[in-house]
């Protein structure tokens, strides 16, 4: 196994304490998902969508990888199973301002197992060692890890135990846990997010014996409230799919979670803030449902939300839709 010299990552930057982040999810948390979500809360610890190794070493790393300096802070995810070649995309993210690089070892689509990554490399620990060592030879920024509590029957606590101490010896401090085992036959990611059941006292046990790991916990949280109870347990939580069915969920989490004074946006103030930027990609060329999609849930539980998705889903595909789509179905809203 490679493994990295405590000595020779003296000069790394470590995780930054961020009590709250946002999963990342595909085809959800692209640039414009995430300006979106920047505007509600400007502290919570923001991801890319998982992109592979292979995209970025070969494909167009501006629309990829490219982003507002405005959304930090951002972690970017990758998938891979190649040291060398991850070693390099890591090297990649630096360059590209990225706040830290996450290598994804949880994600079950068959997919993903088919190029030897994700949630399947749970079952080869030495393996993940040997690429997380090479990522963080790579660069100066935290490189990180989000995984699962086991995989298929390899899911005892003690083989959670033998896979985070061989990973953590690299000197990779933060750890992403989805309390659920995965399946990698069988269930759908979709059913690998809710069938197995979720076993936060893993979790919770995995910090009492690993109190000098930061360790997050991840699946079923819908709220502020839990997050916080969980923060009692554990060094922070990160919350997936209840964010983007209700963004503005978001909106206490920097004065609950991160203590700070300043009064949460109103959502007409979150709109509001996303017009100049809709209006620049508009004069980009970009589509107007490429960014509108992501906020459509913004009025969740509010009087005339069906009217705001509505008036968004059907007129932002309109030739030439552009923000006066955005403010004419703001108007609709009650303030």
């Amino acid at each position: 196994m490679l493994a990295v010299n405590p000595e020779s990552i003296s000069h790394k930057i470590l995780p930054s304490i961020h009590p709250l982040s946002v999963a990342p999810m595909m085809d959800r948390t692209d640039r414009h998902c995430r300006y979106f979500l920047r505007q509600i809360s400007r502290r919570t610890l923001l991801y890319t969508e998982m992109v592979t190794s292979m995209a970025i070493l070969h494909g167009d790393k501006q629309k990829l990888l490219g982003f507002d300096r405005d959304e930090q802070p951002l972690a970017l995810q990758i998938g891979g199973d190649n040291p060398q070649d991850l070693a390099k995309c890591a090297q990649i993210a630096e360059d590209f301002g990225y706040e830290e690089v996450n290598l994804n070892v949880g994600c079950p689509s068959s997919r993903v197992q088919s190029g030897n990554f994700g949630a399947c490399l749970m079952l080869q620990p030495e393996h993940v060692a040997e690429c997380i060592a090479a990522m963080i030879t790579a660069t100066k920024i935290p490189v990180t890890i989000k995984h699962r509590i086991g995989v298929d029957e390899v899911d005892s606590y003690e083989d959670l135990v033998k896979f985070v101490s061989i990973v953590s010896q690299t000197g990779c401090t933060r750890f992403s846990i989805h309390a659920r085992k995965a399946w990698l036959q069988g269930l759908s990611p979709k059913e690998n997010r809710e069938v197995p059941p979720l076993r936060y006292e893993d979790v919770h046990r995995l910090k009492r014996d690993f109190p000098h790991l930061s360790i997050e916990i991840n699946g079923g949280f819908t709220s502020l409230a839990q997050v916080q109870t969980q923060l009692q347990l554990v060094d922070a939580v990160m919350i997936g799919r209840a964010i983007y069915d209700n963004p503005y969920l978001l909106a206490l989490a920097d004065r609950e979670i991160y203590g700070e004074a300043t009064p949460p946006p109103s959502r007409h103030q979150i709109v509001a803030a996303m017009l100049p930027y809709i209006d620049s990609w508009m004069s980009k060329s970009c589509k107007l449902n490429s960014i509108t999609r992501h906020m459509l849930q913004l009025f969740h539980g509010q009087p005339g939300s069906r009217i705001w998705k509505r008036l968004i889903t059907e007129q932002s595909v309109l030739p030439g839709a552009g923000v006066a789509v955005v403010e004419r179905a703001l108007g609709e809203m009650q303030v």
